[in-house]
């Protein structure tokens, strides 16, 4: 019988995670295109790194309060209820939820439009004259962004609660192509301000979809006056601050980046972006699906039952670095082909290309690290440890601090990328101790005999894509469509690789893949969706 729950809460997890994974490839690959576009009209300019600068402050701000704090502490509170006290209680919170979430934001809109200057001069203390001014114009003109932004991960919260994952995961992509549509109507006339006008476009149809599609399924978004009876938005605010203070902390990363890249050479925060950017496709389609769809169903298990607990999250984990670790290779292995085809154009030169994949490289080294800490800390989340998310994130920012001023001095842009792939290392080591101390069991994720078949379908797989490199090497000369094919063809054949491999040496996870597969075609038979429906 615990097998049997065991599988049904995998296989709901990697189906909710296979929706999220479809929704945000089609996102990933528009905001790679916004980045194309970006990258063709403007390179790597002292302009766009002004407009980075002041996007990062909007997008840190929307990262603590909107898909930070308010996941944290609404999700599983919310998930909760709707489980144990039906729609009407659930809907009720939601509601009253809106009301605390526009006032929030937008007293930080109003204090970040005002603070401005306070900002820009904090974060990119190297900006002087016209940088400096074009800099906090933006800021200016970004801010109302989070307002938008809270509204849809509050709904992108009652969405995912429904295990309805497709729609949140794809409202991005429409925020994405908004921005693209907007850029290319301007081109003619087109000014670094037009950037901050696509970003507030897109943000708010991002907005828009969700709380539409949320009205369809009955939870109207609609401001209610908080009760303070509803001892259900008490605890969801009760988590909110320390989860606030934890995750603020964490938003103190991409501040140390643009802080130490303003005193670099011209172009440096623009090349990170677009490392970054390039970084957010695995990072999105991955590492936040399976760590999104992980929450609710994290919410609804029972924190007592400890081993139940512990064999949810261990077999995450494994599913998460089953997917993930070969996906960092590949973009190690690749990240100058990736580059060069992305951005090589107009204004995005060959010099531009080098920089940003070796920045792009040191990062997917990374990502196993940053995918482990999501998913953690989603398990912390749903056993209510704020404790442990702040402690999580200082560590991240203190060892993100201290070597990103040491690697930065001998290592330039480079070293800011290291420092950040040993911050999120020395986090995934913290959580992982702090869930096993307080479940009081061990994990058991690294096993002995895990580790062996990881490492040789690894192996495998990378000699199979050397080799195939090494005889049939990549030009950059090459059209473009041949580049492309050339690309997909060492994904495609390093892909199948460790397919075959990992069947062969027989990993869980092809056990669970195949059993949702049979059971996604039985529902398609009769006409049933049940990702989109709680059951």
């Amino acid at each position: 019988m615990g097998s049997e729950n065991k599988n049904k809460n995998m296989t709901q997890m990697i189906g909710g995670a296979s929706f999220m994974m479809l929704g945000t490839l089609i996102s990933r690959v528009l905001g790679l295109m916004r980045e194309m576009t970006v990258a063709a009209f403007f390179g790597a300019t002292w302009q766009l790194d002004a407009f980075f600068v002041a996007y990062t402050l909007a997008n840190m701000v929307r990262q603590l309060l909107a898909e930070g704090a308010l996941s944290a502490s609404f999700v599983p509170v919310f998930a909760r209820l709707l489980q144990h006290d039906g729609r009407d209680k659930a809907a009720k919170l939601a509601k009253q939820a809106l009301t605390v979430i526009l006032l929030a934001s937008g007293t930080v809109a109003l204090l970040g439009i005002l603070g401005a200057p306070i900002f820009v001069k904090f974060i990119a203390p190297g900006f002087t004259g016209e940088t400096k001014t074009v800099a906090i114009t933006m800021t200016r003109y970004m801010f109302p962004f989070i307002m938008l932004i809270s509204v849809a991960a509050l709904a992108m919260g009652v969405l995912n609660s429904l295990n309805s994952f497709f729609i949140p995961a794809i409202a991005p992509a429409l925020s994405n192509f908004v921005f693209i549509l907007f850029l290319y109507f301007t081109r003619h006339h087109l000014t670094i301000y037009h950037l901050a006008a696509a970003v507030l476009l897109g943000g708010f149809a991002q907005m828009s979809l969700q709380v539409i599609y949320s009205a369809k399924k009955k939870f109207p978004f609609v401001p209610a006056i908080p009760g303070r009876d509803n001892e259900d938005l008490k605890t969801m605010m009760t988590l909110f601050l320390p989860y606030a203070a934890g995750l603020s902390l964490n938003q103190l990363n991409p501040i140390i980046d643009r802080i130490l890249g303003s005193f670099l050479h011209a172009g440096s925060i623009s090349i990170l972006n677009y490392a970054d950017r390039v970084l957010q496709l695995p990072l999105g389609i991955f590492v936040i699906a399976i760590s999104q769809a992980v929450l609710p169903l994290l919410s609804k298990l029972d924190p007592s039952d400890k081993t139940v607990f512990r064999d949810f999250v261990r077999d995450a984990l494994r599913f998460n670095l089953f997917v993930i670790l070969p996906v960092a290779i590949l973009f190690m292995l690749l990240a100058f082909p990736i580059v060069h085809i992305l951005f090589c154009h107009g204004a995005f030169t060959l010099d531009n290309a080098r920089a940003t994949a070796g920045a792009l490289s040191i990062y997917a080294l990374g990502l196993p690290a940053m995918s482990c800490v999501a998913i953690t800390m989603r398990a912390i989340y749903a056993i209510r440890l704020p404790k442990v998310a702040v402690k999580s994130t200082a560590i991240t920012v203190v060892t993100n601090l201290v070597l990103g001023i040491i690697f930065a001095r001998f290592c330039g842009l480079y070293g800011l990328a290291i420092s950040t792939f040993f911050a999120f290392t020395a986090s995934a080591i913290y959580v992982a101790f702090a869930l096993r101390k307080n479940l009081g069991v061990k994990l058991n994720i690294l096993t002995k005999d895990y580790l062996l078949r990881q490492l040789l379908s690894l192996v495998i797989m990378i000699t199979i894509a050397a080799i195939f490199a090494y005889f049939i090497p990549f030009n950059v000369d090459a059209s473009i469509s041949i580049r492309i094919v050339w690309l997909c063809a060492v994904g495609l054949i390093s892909v199948a690789t460790y397919t075959l491999i990992t069947l062969i040496l027989k990993f869980e996870e092809w056990e669970i893949l195949l059993s949702m597969l049979g059971k996604g075609r039985s529902r398609q038979n009769k006409g049933d969706d049940s990702y989109d429906e709680i059951k």
